[in-house]
């Protein structure tokens, strides 16, 4: 096991522009509070919510109901830390953008870091999150799936046993979860993958995720809380309405933080929406300006 997760990349920077090809790179048309996200693509419900669909076996529904188009509004969640269970900051103190002024770790006193994890989360704020794995159009894992602010689908094949998560953005990647009571595999079977290994059950109408086999090159989050591939993680989703998903993610990784810790959110339903191509490579213009600590780029010539 590595102790650090290794830094190739840059910052989810200002990247969303209207249209549906969106470019990485392209400076935002939305002011600094709504770094990461097309005007109103994060827009929380509005109407008198509705009841959760479901299927003919009486399953929540997490996706699209026959006959109707929609997609869930994944959010921009900068900083988990801002969003732990128990420990949830206030809107208008939460963190939207790299700014190597934030304060640190020690501003997170309920994030349970190890001295190591707390200190590269310090030196991604000060270079501003600039080696973002994700940045250089790497698969971001386990939770940071959930706040790239793409739209994304959920579709349940009961009679296959499997669902499946289609991500627009996050290099265009789906992500398969075996809902057939199989077990994780063992030893060298488990291959580490930016995704992890998934199994699934439902716990009344809460669906349950398990996931283990991470490599390690991904962060949690945008502002960089590292892990490594001891990193287990079980996720809840819920759709307490048909316009909302609710996420929750507790994060055991023995190798970088003391303790499990939990985070959460909830997810819109944009209805009519569909998903569109996204291409993270194409024209990533941010790349060729990028500059490592020693002032030398990141790529091309030195």
């Amino acid at each position: 096991m590595r102790k650090v997760a290794w830094p190739a990349g840059l910052a989810l920077l200002p990247f969303l522009a209207a249209g549906p090809t969106r470019v990485l790179g392209q400076a935002p048309a939305v002011p600094a509070p709504q770094l990461g996200r097309a005007p109103g693509f994060d827009n929380p419900p509005t109407g008198t919510p509705e009841p959760a669909p479901r299927l003919p076996d009486g399953t929540p529904n997490l996706g699209r109901v026959p006959g109707e188009k929609g997609v869930w509004n994944v959010r921009y969640v900068f900083d988990f830390g801002d969003r732990v269970v128990g420990h949830e900051v206030a809107p208008p103190e939460r963190k939207n953008g790299p700014n190597p002024k934030l304060p640190g770790s020690r501003a997170q006193p309920w994030v349970p870091f190890m001295p190591w994890s707390a200190a590269v989360y310090d030196y991604h704020i000060r270079n501003e999150a600039k080696y973002d794995p994700e940045g250089y159009c790497l698969p971001p894992g386990g939770p940071r799936m959930m706040v790239t602010p793409y739209p994304m689908e959920i579709i349940q094949i009961p009679e296959q046993k499997r669902i499946l998560m289609i991500f627009e953005g996050a290099t265009h990647i789906w992500r398969e979860i075996y809902m057939d009571g199989r077990e994780h595999p063992r030893g060298d079977s488990l291959n580490p993958t930016f995704l992890g290994h998934s199994v699934g059950r439902w716990d009344g109408d809460t669906l349950v995720i398990d996931v283990v086999g991470f490599n390690e090159g991904s962060w949690l989050d945008p502002i960089g809380h590292p892990h490594t591939d001891l990193l287990h993680l079980v996720e809840r989703l819920s759709r307490p309405s048909k316009q909302t998903l609710h996420y929750e993610a507790t994060i055991d990784d023995p190798g970088a933080y003391t303790r499990p810790w939990t985070v959460s959110w909830d997810v819109s339903w944009a209805p009519g929406r569909e998903l569109a191509e996204y291409i993270c490579q194409e024209n990533n213009r941010y790349l060729n300006r990028l500059k490592d600590d020693f002032g030398q780029p990141v790529i091309g010539v030195k």
